[in-house]
């Protein structure tokens, strides 16, 4: 096995230590820019610390800081940004600007200087913007500027020919979870079969690594998909936290699969998905733009949560069988379609790169909390929970109408006959149909399937 090449840098992710991954030492997104408002604050966790992220209009960038005011520790998150554009505690007022540091407490006395001290700023986090998300870097501040972005590096050439879907959510279960089943293409046809997938498509996958090293690995997958009917597909993980399989065909293009894991903490993570288009026709292109992104998001929401439950068990019984050191053991791995997922472990246990090595996971969660969407996306996604707004609003005006139709139905009899009661009746049913359905759609914005299509009667 080669070393995977990567570009000279300053200060590489992970840290110069040839045999550990610090996973602090790393640029993670937290955020993708379209669904961040700067006129509220916005809370995330990284890595199990709690940060506020705001708009600091004078230096005309994205902040992120502790969610710990100095003085009393109160979440500066249920605060405000003030009149000066400075991010104010909810508690005492105390003021704080973009780099962190205190510029006004209201309680001290003119000509004080308390605001001065080291111990009156709010601790900030680096932050950087790129290919549409905001990243932010949890390490050592002085390294940040060294410590390359992790982008997609397709994407950085041609721009204007790719048509990008995206999606985001809180996943029940770690970012190696998410990273080993995203790794592993096998399970497409039979996890996801009637919504991406399907059986008839199974055959043997023979997956091949190219390269390895601390900075991840690349593989191949030399038939690809569907019987090899697409061709070639390329597989890069970039460590600790992004992947995409790289698929180009005569018959769609060329189309990328691209996976950040966010860490939030044990047991969860900010799934980022990427789908860039570079199609060779300009028909599905025009179609994938003129899409709405919150449509969208339904039908991947569904595709998520076809493996989001057992997902969400299986690596409390990987615990149980002695975590990822004892994978070996745990999982009987005997065809080559699992050589990434092996290739995924060994890394992890190679550089000691577990985000939460000494914290166990929490107590399984029942089924309706893991098919939950609305904290896990809605209320977080600005397309979605816009498009929930109006069509709330859409239902309501719609059974307002259809009530007040009903109850004119009287009154045409008897003033307009017979016909026009008929037209009336019609009406009102047919605004009472319409308003049910959209009550249907309504609940794909809070929950998801209970049987996956997977598990449906074939017809």
């Amino acid at each position: 096995m080669t070393a995977l090449e990567t570009k000279p840098k300053h200060h590489p992710a992970g840290g110069n230590d040839p045999t550990r991954f610090d996973v602090r030492e790393v640029w993670y997104p937290v955020y993708y820019l379209k669904d961040l408002n700067p006129e509220k604050l916005t809370k995330f966790t990284l890595l199990d610390r709690d940060l506020v992220l705001w708009w600091d209009e004078a230096a005309q960038s994205w902040q992120a800081f502790l969610d710990q005011c100095p003085h009393r520790l109160a979440p500066l998150s249920e605060g405000r940004i003030n009149e000066s554009g400075w991010l104010e505690c909810p508690y005492h007022g105390w003021a704080f600007s973009g780099t962190g540091r205190c510029e006004f407490i209201p309680q001290q006395r003119e000509g004080g200087s308390a605001q001065t001290a080291q111990r009156a700023c709010a601790t900030s986090f680096p932050t950087a913007t790129a290919q549409g998300l905001l990243f932010v870097y949890p390490g050592n501040r002085d390294n940040a500027t060294q410590t390359p972005l992790p982008l997609v590096e397709p994407l950085l050439d041609d721009s204007d020919e790719w048509v990008c879907l995206d999606i985001f959510r809180d996943l029940p279960y770690d970012a190696l979870t998410l990273l080993e089943n995203v790794l592993d293409s096998s399970h497409i046809p039979y996890t996801h079969h009637k919504t991406v997938g399907n059986r008839v498509n199974v055959s043997p996958v023979d997956l091949e690594i190219l390269a390895s090293g601390k900075q991840g690995f690349q593989g191949m997958w030399a038939e690809g998909p569907r019987k090899g009917t697409l061709g070639r597909q390329d597989t890069l993980f970039v460590a600790p936290g992004l992947m995409w399989h790289d698929l180009t065909s005569e018959q769609f293009g060329r189309t990328l699969t691209v996976v950040y894991a966010t860490p939030i903490r044990s047991g969860e993570c900010r799934l980022f998905a990427r789908f860039p288009f570079k199609f060779s026709a300009k028909l599905p292109r025009l179609f994938l733009k003129l899409t709405p992104r919150w449509y969208s998001h339904i039908n991947q929401n569904g595709v998520l949560e076809d493996d989001q439950i057992f997902l969400h068990y299986q690596e409390r019984y990987l615990e149980a069988a002695g975590g990822s050191e004892e994978f070996a053991r745990a999982f009987y791995l005997p065809t080559a379609a699992d050589r990434f997922v092996s290739e995924f472990r060994q890394w992890v246990n190679q550089y000691r790169a577990k985000p939460f090595p000494d914290t166990p996971l929490p107590p399984p969660l029942p089924k309706e909390k893991l098919l939950d969407r609305y904290h896990s996306h809605t209320l977080h996604c600005a397309s979605c929970s816009g498009a929930l707004a109006n069509l709330q609003r859409l239902r309501f005006g719609i059974f307002l109408l259809g009530a007040i139709a009903w109850v004119i139905i009287p009154l045409a009899t008897l003033t307009l006959g017979n016909s026009s009661a008929i037209f009336f009746s019609l009406f009102a049913l047919l605004l009472l149909a319409t308003g049910w359905g959209l009550s249907q759609l309504e609940r794909k914005f809070y929950e998801g399937r209970a049987v996956p299509p997977r598990n449906l009667p074939e017809k």
